[in-house]
C-alpha cells in the first residue's frame, strides 16, 4: 500500500492523502519518508498553485505512530531528541511551501495529526471531526510544535484548555473558537475544499506567494512593518505580467489567464 497518495490536477492543485485508513492514518516511518520526498518534489514545481492535505477513510490522522514508544526508552534523550526533531521538521515542512496550503480535516485529527493541519494556511473541518492533543494523558510533553501552533492559531486560552485538560473539540466547535477556518458537513467537505483550492490556484501566483509571506507567523509585527513590506511587494507585482493580465481580464470581462510564478 502506498502510504501517501499524490494527485496532481490540471489546475495547479496537488492533493496529498495520508493513506493508512486501517491505522487511522498514523504517521509511520514509511509515510514519513514518502511525505519528505513529496514535499521536496512539490517545492521544486513551478506549476504548483495550491496544496490540499487530507486523510483516507474516516480519519485525518491519529498522529505519530506510537507503537515504538515503549521500546525506545532505553535509547536515551540525545537519540530520541534527534529522532523527534527530524520527524517534526519533516512533517511541518509543508509550512515552508511558497503556495497556499489547505487542510481538509475529514475526521479525527489527533496530536501530531492536528498539528500538521494547523501548519497549513487554511484549515477546513468536517463538523463532527474530533480535534484533540492528548499528549499529557499519555505521559508525554506535547510535541510537533503543539505549544506554538495551538497558541498562534486559536490563542493561548484554547491552547491551555486543550493541552492541559485534554478537551476535545468537534469541527463545529473549533470554527468559532478559531482553531479551524470553517466547518462543513462531512459529505460536502471535500467538494467545498476543492472549490476553494481551485479558486485560490486561479489567482495571480506572484501576488499570492508574496501575500503568503506577508501573513506568515501571524502577520507583521506592527503597522510600520506592514507598510514597509507592502511598499516593496506591491511594486514588484505592479511591474509583473500578472498585473497586466489581471487588468486586461477585468476590462474585457473574462477570467484572467495567469502564467507561472
Amino acid at each position: 500500500m502506498d502510504e501517501l497518495l499524490v494527485d496532481r490536477r490540471d489546475d495547479g492543485v496537488a492533493v496529498l492523502t495520508l493513506n493508512r485508513p486501517d491505522r487511522r492514518n498514523a504517521m509511520t516511518d514509511g509515510m514519513t519518508t514518502r511525505w519528505r520526498l513529496a514535499i521536496a518534489d512539490l517545492a521544486a514545481d513551478r506549476d504548483l498553485r495550491c496544496v490540499v492535505v487530507t486523510g483516507a477513510g474516516n480519519a485525518f490522522s491519529s498522529g505519530g505512530d506510537l507503537s515504538w514508544l515503549a521500546e525506545r526508552a532505553a535509547e536515551g534523550v540525545p537519540a530520541l531528541r534527534d529522532r523527534m526533531l527530524g520527524f517534526y521538521r519533516t512533517w511541518l515542512a509543508i509550512a515552508d511551501l511558497e503556495v497556499p496550503t489547505i487542510a481538509a480535516v475529514n475526521g479525527a485529527a489527533v496530536g501530531a495529526g492536528l498539528c500538521l493541519a494547523l501548519a497549513c494556511d487554511l484549515v477546513y473541518a468536517a463538523e463532527e471531526a474530533k480535534l484533540l492533543v492528548p499528549f499529557t494523558s499519555l505521559g508525554l510533553h506535547p510535541g510537533m510544535a503543539a505549544t506554538y501552533l495551538l497558541s498562534r492559531v486559536a490563542g493561548v486560552g484554547v491552547a491551555r484548555e486543550m493541552l492541559l485538560t485534554g478537551r476535545t473539540l468537534t469541527g463545529a466547535e473549533a470554527a468559532p473558537a478559531g482553531l479551524v477556518t470553517r466547518a462543513f458537513p462531512r459529505e460536502s467537505l471535500m467538494d467545498e475544499v476543492m472549490g476553494i483550492a481551485s479558486r485560490t490556484a486561479a489567482n495571480a501566483p506572484v501576488a499570492t506567494r508574496l501575500t503568503k509571506i506577508a501573513l506568515a507567523g501571524g502577520g507583521h509585527a506592527d503597522l510600520d512593518a506592514a507598510l514597509r513590506w507592502e511598499s516593496l511587494a506591491q511594486p514588484v507585482t505592479m511591474i509583473s505580467a500578472d498585473m497586466l493580465e489581471g487588468l486586461a481580464a477585468q476590462r474585457e470581462r473574462r477570467l484572467p489567464r495567469f502564467g507561472n510564478a
